[in-house]
């Protein structure tokens, strides 16, 4: 995947829940400008067509990382690692809207603070503590932390295919 004009490398991939388990693809963000085309993109690469439960994973470097769940027609559910990812580069500003937060441009260097939706992944069985837990994490990498996430959701396989 192209990287965003900051430099950052980007990693990014959507996951589609399937009855044989999870299927996975990775996503092109480079050309998204606004929240929609997060889901446009997602919906493009995965080929979804209804109530499918799909979710996006976004790894910039060793910054931040980003979970969206996409389900039908309800709104997209959003979970950013860290709040201040939107003064990094435009895609951290779209997962910031889409997590319904707000950098703080005062005090930038507040450190980490996990963002947006905690319980988007409760009902497959990561709980909001273990998502902040992880999140917050001294030393690990945002690659590792979806990682753990997707071995808990048993798209572990998936995700490395991909990386």
């Amino acid at each position: 995947m192209a990287s965003r004009p900051s430099g950052n490398s980007v990693f990014s991939a959507a996951f589609v829940r399937t009855a044989d388990g999870w299927n996975g693809a990775e996503v092109d963000l480079s050309a998204a400008e606004i929240a929609d085309d997060l889901g446009d993109a997602v919906q493009e690469h995965l080929g979804l067509s209804g109530d499918e439960l799909a979710l996006l994973c976004v790894e910039v470097e060793d910054e931040w990382f980003a979970i969206v769940r996409y389900q039908g027609d309800l709104e997209p559910r959003a979970f950013l690692s860290d709040a201040q990812a939107g003064l990094s580069d435009q895609l951290g500003e779209l997962f910031t809207e889409l997590a319904g937060v707000a950098p703080d441009k005062e005090t930038p260097d507040l450190g980490v603070r996990p963002a947006g939706d905690f319980e988007l992944l409760s009902d497959l069985g990561v709980t909001p503590e273990e998502l902040i837990e992880l999140s917050m994490e001294e030393g690990v990498l945002p690659a590792d932390t979806l990682s753990v996430i997707a071995e808990r959701l048993a798209f572990a396989d998936e995700l490395d295919r991909l990386r």
